[in-house]
């Protein structure tokens, strides 16, 4: 009962109680306001790499349009010539590296799988891994 012969300890102690909890309210909204801001910043550096990705893209795009690129795409990755000239294969000579590297086989295939695991690899495209 002290507290009540003193009012202005009780009035120190409520505008106290109160400043805290003002600051409290203020504290955790501002916190949130500044992750916001991080992650609009995060999402920004991801749109801008996205939008110099896309541009590359385009530019291939636009290059693949051509016919002077489709001419060099088909002679390098299929091999075509024109009528008239004479397409040359160079091939390694016998016993480099490249002819003793034996088939790889998957490690993840066994042989105790059943028809359904085999089916839902087909299925996933988990078999091209």
């Amino acid at each position: 009962m002290s507290l009540v012969r003193r009012p202005g300890v009780l009035l120190s102690t409520l505008l106290i109680l109160l400043m805290g909890a003002a600051f409290f309210t203020q504290v955790v909204p501002y916190a949130q306001i500044i992750d916001s801001r991080h992650q609009v910043a995060d999402a920004e550096a991801q749109l801008a790499a996205l939008e110099t990705e896309n541009a590359a893209l385009q530019a291939d795009v636009e290059a693949l349009e051509t016919p002077g690129e489709i001419e060099k795409l088909a002679r390098e990755k299929l091999g075509y010539v024109r009528p008239g000239e004479t397409a040359y294969v160079v091939l390694d000579p016998p016993g480099t590296p490249d002819d003793t590297v034996e088939p790889q086989t998957s490690p993840g295939i066994t042989e105790d799988r059943t028809w359904v695991d085999r089916l839902w690899e087909f299925l996933s495209g988990a078999d091209l891994d």
